[in-house]
């Protein structure tokens, strides 16, 4: 994809969001929901398995069905196992956020960083699998070379109302 046809897509999704057709900043709000509901099957998994109590299990099938109706507003078509790779992701990303800020509270700032860059490039992978735009990290005729962070910087702003 050259530069023209990038700038294309970023009028249509900044003429779709002026619409108030095409909300990224309420998709960013619901992809961090989905990430503490994936958070939240895990934990009632291990307290199900750590105090033997089924309870936790049957807690655990009504948050996944909360989670998966709400994948559904995001990913409504999918080819391939787009689907299961968006929650990967987003729990991927979700797991490196907890780690890297657990090593900035034990003063390791520069592993956080490290770890938090990573947690970002899951993240912004993520949208790209959402928005269809996988090939953008192979766009090489512009001046800079656009990577998906780039892409997911310039779309999704939670702070943009």
């Amino acid at each position: 994809m050259d530069e023209t046809k990038f700038q294309k897509l970023v009028e249509k999704i900044q003429q779709l969001k002026k619409d108030n057709k095409f909300d990224l900043s309420i998709e960013e709000d619901l992809s961090i929901a989905i990430m503490n509901l994936i958070s939240l099957e895990e934990h009632f998994f291990f307290t199900a398995e750590k105090t033997n109590k089924d309870e936790y299990l049957d807690l655990l099938n009504e948050t996944r069905e909360i989670r998966k109706d709400l994948m559904k507003q995001m990913i409504k078509e999918y080819e391939g196992e787009a689907w299961c790779i968006a929650k990967h992701l987003l729990a991927a990303s979700m797991r490196l956020i907890e780690v890297g800020t657990k090593l900035l509270s034990d003063n390791k700032r520069d592993e956080a960083k490290d770890v938090f860059q990573k947690a970002y490039r899951i993240y912004a992978t993520f949208w790209a699998v959402r928005l269809k735009i996988t090939d953008l990290p192979k766009i090489k005729d512009v001046k800079k070379p656009w990577t998906v962070e780039d892409i997911v910087n310039k779309l999704v702003d939670c702070c943009d109302e």
